[in-house]
């Protein structure tokens, strides 16, 4: 689609223009400060900020460093004169002396089998629960689909397959093929199994269509797990007991019930499918609730006309924390997941501020959101979404850094779930000044556009992206240090070697900064609503429409309600 740009770019040009390019073309990226971006992931990513998950020592750390930069930065607090938004939330901590058999076999806790309760229940005690295998637990009447079709699930434990059909079937028209939707999340998952009144769900790991290993299991799904604390009606609904368990002990599962994984496996991706295995489980484990409140960070440069119209920036600030079971390192510091995002919207928040303190400001408002929870499930860019600071029916788009690019410059960038709103033509124009090629990215079965904080946005219809990066290095140099960092990375998703490393070429994520940059710079001086495009999940609460005029209206029919 053609985008519409403002009548007249004030800040760069005496005369108008159409032509998006002519605009980014125009438009001056600024001169990012590397060794502040630098320090500030170190900084971050330290020992001293203890892995910074939410409700510790090193979230207090944490917001009181973003909290100063935006203020140093010269940004307002958007809560009333405050930086801090409070994020009410529960911490669930299972024991790790837990007692469970499934079909008579014993499983190990981390080892075979990771289970938690989100509930204040202080003991979970299940005796003779009846299992049942629903398949990819997916109840969706658009593609035809419910795994539950016909069965009872109250009393039961529901037993999953992690993804969807087209992950296994990419070419039979299943669901979108190999690109993963929403029903293959873990979160959609138990929600699902809570709808239907199940007692517990337990998803089969399996590293391919999960896109990660169980070490990615074990190390987020243990200890304290954080939630937002649930109006209680929603929260008497939720299964009682959660979890994972490993294919290798799925399968014995199966064998003690006389059936086999593989073969129900294929059968589920070809239909809708529910067995019972006439096996019963038992569970039994104590069980600790504690009520606290956790922050996003988040402030606002005003807009210099459409002060109401919101721009937003989001970036998580938590990571996994420290792990007192684990000998030698314990720190799980998130250098790249996230503390390399969240000094990414500082360094764009910096300089949109010193432009506006030059006398070019931006016609309107960007606010800048450090969500707490990310790794949790997505908590405070819940909040924010549900309780949002500005009224998300005056939000035009979210951008959104989650793990800047370590590996180099690329020839191509990224955009996360490609082809779902006209926002991302902004970012493609933004791509094409720095000679760069807009892409989807190489494995969308990892359901990477569920997976970030843009996703609460877009759930009530606003236009979120999440994007950067490449797969294809601009040179030669550029892709034997690729090879190199990968290789030194390799494994450190969610563990302790994602630590801070002074050889990293930040030269790409820089280059990232700028893509973000021009596209918010392009969008804030003009009037355009970009929505959802036809045939995605989301068209439907801010559709995509070319104005007839030249000068773009606001939407109609855009809406705060979300999606149901």
């Amino acid at each position: 689609m053609r985008l519409l740009l403002p009548a007249c770019a004030l800040i760069i040009l005496s005369a108008c223009s159409q032509n998006p390019t002519e605009i980014h073309t125009a438009l001056n990226t600024p001169e990012f400060n590397e060794t502040r971006f630098r320090q500030d992931i170190q900084t971050l990513s330290s020992d001293a900020f203890e892995g910074r998950a939410p409700t510790t020592r090193g979230e207090q750390l944490t917001l009181d460093y973003l909290s100063t930069a935006f203020a140093s930065a010269g940004l307002i607090g958007a809560n009333d004169g405050s930086y801090l938004q409070s994020v009410p939330m529960v911490s669930y901590t299972a024991s790790e002396q837990q007692q469970v058999s499934l079909a008579g076999i014993t499983m190990h806790y981390r080892q075979d089998i990771v289970l938690s309760s989100r509930h204040d229940n202080q003991q979970v005690n299940i005796k003779d629960a009846p299992l049942v295998f629903v398949g990819y637990g997916i109840n969706a009447p658009e593609y035809q689909w419910n795994d539950y079709q016909g069965v009872d699930m109250r009393g039961k434990i529901a037993l999953i397959l992690v993804n969807d059909p087209g992950f296994a079937l990419p070419d039979s028209g299943k669901f979108t093929g190999k690109a993963m939707t929403y029903y293959g999340r873990w979160t959609y998952k138990f929600e699902e199994a809570s709808r239907q009144g199940a007692l517990g769900a337990i998803i089969v790991h399996d590293t391919q269509p999960a896109a990660y290993p169980w070490s990615v299991v074990e190390n987020s799904w243990t200890g304290a797990q954080q939630d937002l604390v649930l109006d209680s009606a929603t929260q008497a609904q939720r299964v009682q007991v959660e979890g994972w368990i490993t294919q290798t002990n799925a399968k014995a599962l199966f064998d003690a019930a006389g059936l086999s994984l593989a073969t129900l496996t294929d059968r589920a991706a070809s239909g809708p499918i529910n067995v019972a295995l006439d096996k019963t489980a038992d569970i039994a484990f104590a069980n600790q609730a504690t009520y606290t409140n956790s922050y996003n960070v988040v402030a606002t440069l005003p807009g210099s006309q459409a002060k109401a119209e919101q721009i937003l920036f989001t970036a998580h600030w938590d990571h996994i924390g420290v792990d007192a079971s684990k000998g030698g390192d314990q720190i799980y510091n998130g250098a790249l997941d996230n503390a390399s995002g969240i000094a990414g919207i500082l360094e764009i928040a910096r300089q949109f501020a010193k432009q506006a303190s030059e006398g070019n400001p931006l016609q309107r408002s960007l606010t800048f959101v450090a969500t707490t929870g990310e790794e949790q499930g997505l908590l405070g860019s819940r909040y924010y979404a549900a309780n949002p600071l500005y009224p998300l029916t005056n939000t035009v788009a979210v951008f959104n850094l989650d793990s800047t690019n370590i590996y180099g410059r690329t020839s191509d960038y990224t955009i996360v779930g490609k082809g779902k709103s006209e926002l991302e033509s902004y970012l493609a124009t933004a791509a094409s000044t720095q000679q760069r090629i807009a892409v989807s990215e190489s494995r969308p079965e990892a359901g990477g556009f569920f997976r970030s904080d843009h996703f609460s946005f877009a759930q009530y219809g606003v236009p979120a992206v999440f994007a950067g990066g490449g797969n294809e290095p601009a040179d030669e140099a550029s892709k034997a240090y690729r090879a190199s960092m990968k290789e030194k990375m390799k494994g450190c998703y969610h563990n302790v070697c994602d630590e801070y490393r002074a050889d990293w070429d930040l030269s790409g994520a820089l280059q990232d900064l700028g893509v973000y940059y021009q596209a918010a710079q392009t969008l804030a001086n003009s009037d355009d609503w970009p929505g959802y495009y036809p045939g995605t999940e989301f068209h439907h609460l801010r559709p995509a429409k070319t104005p007839a005029a030249n000068t773009p209206q606001r939407p109609e029919n855009v809406t705060a309600q979300g999606m149901q």
